[in-house]
Order: C-alpha cells, then structure tokens, then sequence
C-alpha cells in the first residue's frame, strides 16, 4: 500500500550525548536518515522529509509537572549542579547533561510535527525515529527518558476527537504510557516485551490490565529471553491483532524499539531485523487510517538503522533491495538489511520461550478479551 508518508528528521536531534558512556547514542538517528538517503527513499512524491519544531512548554505540561520541567530546565543550563532525588537524575541511565531541556523539546517537538502532519492530511502516515521515549513519568526521568512524546502525542490526538491504539514493541515495558493512559478506555495500550522479571522496568505483567473505565485497556504480553522472530509473530498475531480489529481506532501508534533485536547490548531477546520487520508490516496491514510510527529503544547502532529503514520501507510503500548501498556499506561495514547469520538457540530454551509466550497469550485472552467481546479460548 502507497501512503501519504512523513519522515521527521534533521541533525538537530542527533547532535547531543548523554554521556561517553551511555548506551543511548542520538548517531543512530543519524546513521538511520543516511541509510535511508543512500536509498533515495525521498525521492517519490509519496515520500516527503520534513525538519522537526521544538515541543512548547504548553505542551510538555500536558503530562509533566511544572517543577519537574523547571527542574530539567536548571540542570540543561548548569543552575544547579546537585539534582534532587524525586526527579531520578543521577549518572548512569539518566545522567544530567548541558543542553538536555533543549534536545528533549526537540525531540518531542519531532514526534508533534508528525501528530501535526497526520492531522493536516499532509501524510496518513508518520515516522518520527528520535521519538518512542515511553518511560518518562509525569514528575521525573526514568528508562533514558526525560520528557514522554508518546503520551504527549496520543494526548493531542485523543484532544482531537480520535480514538487511538498504542502498540509498543520495544523491548522493556511501556510503562510511562500504560500510567498515562490506564484509567481511560479512549486509548487502547498493548505492550510486547521481555518480562519485567528479567529486565528493567520490572512492570508489564498481564495482571495489569488498567482501572476504572480503563479496565481492560491495558494489556500486556511478557516475553521470554531469547524469543525468536516466530514466536514473537505467533504472540503478536494472537493479541494484537484481534484486539486492535476489534477496537477499531482511528490513528495506530507504534513504538518500534528494535533493542530487541540479538545483538542489542543490554537486553536479551533473539529477534531479526527481519522478523522485526514482519511484525511492522503486519501492523501496516491493519488497515488503520492514520498511521504515527515512533522510534524507542535500540542500542546496536547499525541494528537500528537497518531495522528502521526496513520499517519506514514499510510504512511508505517501498520496496529497497537488501544489499545496502556501497557508499553506506562501505562507511559502516555493514551489507544487507536483513540478518543472514544462523542463530544458535538450545532447543531447550526454544522450548521455554514458546512456553512462556503461550502462558502469556492465555492470560490476557483470560483477562482482556471478554471486555472487548472476544473469545478468551
């Protein structure tokens, strides 16, 4: 299918640093826009690259505290050299940089631009790739995260009158936006991940299931470590996909974190930047009329890149061969798009995974479906 596609980018969103050190490097926004690039993947009419605006203080308290904003804001300037301990900036995974109020405003600002263009009619579909910061929580950082653009974005939506599904594939639990959203039903929150038991955020059971007019509309799918392009299809086709149909949203958000992938640094699942991809185009064949499509999670560098231009091939309709372009390949070392090494798995833990994303699937057929008139057998 051809969209109407909006791709949100420009350096301004790769030019900050956490720290030397963490694993959350804005070059792999970079990396992705050139990979696309070396693919003219701009170049058709459906196609359209557009720079990104910085979010309004407006529109950043829509869910974040005033002290809080003005506690990023002190920090980014160099005001105050000791944080407070309620806002959890602290070196490590949310370290205080110079400048990190302006790059959090712009990449919010990136994923609202794309909100924008959505509801011009500009685009029926958007990618915003320095987006999907899901775990920011309304009075402090948290996961990487400083301001939370998804909650941001599907509020101005929601404002709009429109009824929106949030599908989250990133490795960790979107905790930040299930908090957000978990007493209304006028958003549909799924979340497919490693389970809390093994990895941060340690949330994400399917025992959540939201509160209030919102019960039921909140769901979550826990993976196994090591879980393989197949299964994590199988679980995806299982949940996602009736609940979404049956719902009936007028706008899909996707968060597309690839730290799922196998060679990601700090989590531990199995997918292929192709089996990522096929549950990317199984979202596009939802047949949603409005599409956001938001970046999130993914801590091999060149993974991302691959993953996300295979995605926004998707997204826009286009088809890019596999054998990336000499000029990108030989900058970067790598050659295809999708994964051709044999992944080594025990059949045993194989075994385990199926397992554990079958007692997934049961559980949130148990405790979701009846809500929305689906059958939980």
């Amino acid at each position: 299918m051809v969209r109407k596609t909006v791709f949100v980018y420009d350096d301004s969103l790769s030019r900050h640093s956490l720290s030397d050190t963490h694993p959350m490097k804005p070059e792999r926004l970079r990396y992705t826009y050139e990979l696309l690039d070396s693919y003219h993947a701009f170049t058709p009419d459906n196609s359209l690259l557009v720079p990104p605006r910085s979010a309004t203080e407006e529109e950043i308290l829509q869910f974040h505290s005033r002290d809080y904003l003005e506690e990023v804001q002190r920090l980014s300037s160099g005001e105050l050299y000791s944080p407070s301990p309620k806002f959890n900036f602290a070196a490590g995974d949310n370290p205080p940089y110079s400048g990190m109020y302006e790059a959090a405003l712009r990449s919010t600002g990136a994923s609202m631009t794309a909100v924008e263009a959505l509801l011009s009619d500009e685009a029926d579909a958007a990618f915003s790739i320095s987006g999907g910061l899901h775990h920011a929580m309304p009075g402090y950082t948290y996961g990487f995260c400083i301001f939370n653009d998804p909650v941001i974005a599907i509020q101005r939506l929601v404002q709009e009158g429109l009824k929106v599904a949030y599908v989250d594939i990133d490795c960790h639990h979107g905790d930040g936006v299930q908090h957000a959203f978990y007493d209304t039903d006028a958003v549909l929150t799924i979340s497919m991940h490693e389970s809390g038991k093994f990895l941060f955020p340690g949330t994400g059971f399917p025992e959540e299931v939201g509160e209030g007019k919102g019960r039921g509309y909140a769901v979550n799918i826990p993976l196994y470590p090591y879980t393989s392009d197949e299964v994590y299809l199988w679980a995806f086709k299982e949940i996602v996909e009736p609940l979404v149909e049956k719902f009936r949203p007028d706008v899909l958000v996707t968060q597309l974190g690839i730290d799922s992938h196998y060679l990601d640094p700090i989590t531990h699942m199995s997918l292929t930047t192709q089996g990522h991809n096929a549950v990317v185009a199984a979202c596009a064949a939802m047949g949603i009329p409005k599409w956001l499509a938001l970046g999130g999670g993914g801590y091999d560098l060149q993974a991302v890149a691959r993953a996300w231009t295979l995605d926004y091939a998707v997204i826009s309709g286009q088809v890019f061969a596999d054998e990336i372009p000499d000029a990108y390949q030989s900058n970067f070392q790598v050659e295809t798009l999708h994964d051709h090494k044999e992944l080594l798995i025990q059949q045993t833990v194989v075994n385990d995974t199926r397992k554990f994303a079958e007692e997934s699937v049961k559980a949130v057929q148990s405790l979701i479906f009846p809500t929305h008139g689906l059958s939980s057998i």
